[in-house]
């Protein structure tokens, strides 16, 4: 969807479709800041939406870095405050295995109580209550509020929340250049990743939320920033091995934290430098599935007989001190970089580093500079106001009309309530008003006919990998084996075009199968072959895609 007016001359051009973007978006857009939101994909492509979607209660950098974890328990609370239909409070546990120093235990619960994060030490035994899946060997354990965060809803959440203040939105552009007037930079050159039409977009600020991308895009401007891309791999496993999330209580190190989320539960990660130019062409070696594998076993010992369904990596947008091009003082900290007092371009400023779960934090720094640079005043909300879909007061109408309707509700049909659980009280626009709206596309995720009818009308979806991202549909067990045709009739109507959309399921497929084939051993292994009959055998889909039209497969 465009909603982009060419003739309109923005404030800001927010460049980055991730959390830290449509979060700066939003936040821009609910100061009175005419937003421009441009994404070179879709949302989350890059590395927001291939993390293991933890809600960090800041335990993790306790010890390490002080800083971090105080701002992620202050994250931790808002986000639990504003994003509710995001977030589920599972809480969590650190613990202890007889290989690891227990003395370490103290030193991790002083440090998180000095960040105000409420750390306790219980027996094991009752850690073993708790989460039955943890390592009987544990000989420490510690509670934390840690939790589980969707990363997918909570972007779009977020996006629809800069829409509804006025943003415009345009995904599927990349920017290819600035344009300038003398040291100052006045609007952006952009690219349709699809169609390969160009055309200029002017504003008086660009703020850079490219994540590890952020390099290239200030490149453009003649701009080096200093950004060292490290990969973390991870796995998810077929269902949910713990309801708890589980940590080592250690110093932050491979596979040491084992996450549920949805149906689903994850184990990660790895830490390795990679090049720059590989960014894009994140892949996951049999190296790594054996670190996270064998680490994980130690966590959950169940996970030894537990099916894997795919293995993906992300990219951590990682910087270097100007002062230290080398790397070797590399932050994980929250990096705001003002390029007028940086580089002597006005006009431009980069939001990169931190977290996930700092991303509104992220957004309210870029957008607290970017009103100081535009003289304008207005002060941070985003703290207070619930994103759309947690929202629960009047002025929302239909939303709470939707809260109190089924506040008696006894039962609903399961894509409903699966739907009311991804959307929060947005699932009240979703209609149910047949039985086709009611049908099951993926049974896995139990997504319906009028959820997937919501996503292409509402939420901005154009393809299968869209879709996945709006509703989970193909991220269940059986990785879009039979959903994704479905769902791929369902687009032919949207876009009414077929060979586009045979295309797309293609695409789709192949996206799918590059996370299986690292685990293609097992059940996973017939999933894949039964996938490759159905799709190559009998629909004859590999010799329908043509290369191009494999894009945004992150």
């Amino acid at each position: 969807m465009n909603d982009n007016n060419a003739k309109t001359h923005y404030d800001v051009i927010v460049i980055g479709g991730g959390a830290t973007g449509a979060g700066t978006a939003r936040d821009c857009a609910m100061r009175g800041l005419k937003t421009l939101l441009v994404e070179r994909f879709d949302f989350t492509a890059g590395a927001t939406g291939r993390n293991h979607g933890l809600l960090h209660s800041g335990a993790r950098y306790a010890v390490t870095d002080q800083e971090s974890a105080t701002e992620c328990i202050k994250e931790n609370m808002i986000l639990r405050r504003i994003a509710r239909h995001c977030v589920e409070d599972t809480g969590g546990l650190f613990i202890t295995l007889p290989e690891d120093d227990l003395a370490y235990q103290k030193t991790f619960i002083e440090s998180c109580l000095k960040a105000g994060i409420n750390a306790e030490a219980i027996d094991p035994r009752d850690a073993m209550r708790i989460e039955p899946a943890v390592n009987p060997d544990i000989i420490g354990a510690v509670k934390v509020p840690d939790g589980a965060i969707d990363p997918f809803r909570l972007t779009v959440a977020n996006v629809v929340a800069a829409r509804q203040n006025g943003a415009d939105v345009l995904t599927y552009h990349q920017v290819i250049d600035f344009e300038r007037e003398g040291n100052r930079l006045t609007g952006v050159k952009l690219r349709d990743t699809r169609t390969g039409e160009e055309h200029t977009e002017h504003a008086d600020l660009m703020i850079n939320a490219g994540g590890i991308w952020g390099h290239n895009i200030a490149s453009l401007a003649g701009i080096t920033i200093n950004m060292f891309p490290a990969k973390g791999a991870l796995l998810i496993f077929g269902h949910r091995v713990n309801n708890v999330v589980i940590n080592r209580c250690r110093k932050p190190a491979d596979a040491d934290i084992l996450v549920p989320g949805d149906t689903i539960s994850l184990i990660g990660t790895t830490s390795s430098r990679v090049p720059y130019d590989q960014i894009d062409n994140m892949e996951v070696t049999p190296e790594e599935v054996d670190v996270l594998l064998r680490e994980g076993i130690k966590i959950a010992p169940s996970l030894a007989y537990t099916r894997i369904l795919r293995a993906y990596a992300g990219v951590r947008p990682l910087v270097a001190a100007d002062n230290d091009p080398s790397g070797r003082s590399i932050s994980r900290g929250i990096v705001c970089l003002d390029h007028a007092v940086r580089d002597g371009i006005e006009g431009f400023i980069t939001i990169t580093g931190g977290k996930l779960m700092t991303y509104r934090l992220m957004a309210e720094w870029a957008t607290d500079m970017a009103m100081r640079k535009l003289g304008k005043e207005g002060a941070c909300t985003t703290a207070e106001v619930p994103l759309p879909g947690s929202k629960l007061d009047n002025s929302y109408g239909k939303e709470q009309e939707f809260t109190h309707h089924h506040a008696h509700t006894i039962s609903l049909p399961v894509g409903q309530k699966a739907a009311e659980d991804r959307h929060g009280t947005l699932s009240s626009q979703i209609e149910f008003n047949s039985l086709e709206d009611e049908a099951v596309v993926c049974e896995c995720e139990q997504v319906s006919v009028g959820e997937i009818k919501y996503a292409i009308d509402h939420l901005q979806v154009g393809n299968l990998i869209n879709l996945r991202r709006r509703t989970r549909l193909g991220m269940g067990t059986c990785q879009g084996e039979l959903c994704a045709c479905r769902a791929a009739g369902l687009l032919v109507k949207a876009n009414n075009c077929a060979e586009r959309t045979l295309r797309d399921l293609s695409s789709f497929i192949n996206e799918r199968w590059k996370g299986m084939c690292l685990v293609s051993w097992g059940e996973t292994l017939v999933e894949g072959q039964f996938m490759s009959w159905l799709y190559e055998g009998v629909c004859g889909i590999d010799k329908i895609a043509l290369p191009e039209d494999v894009i945004d497969t992150k």
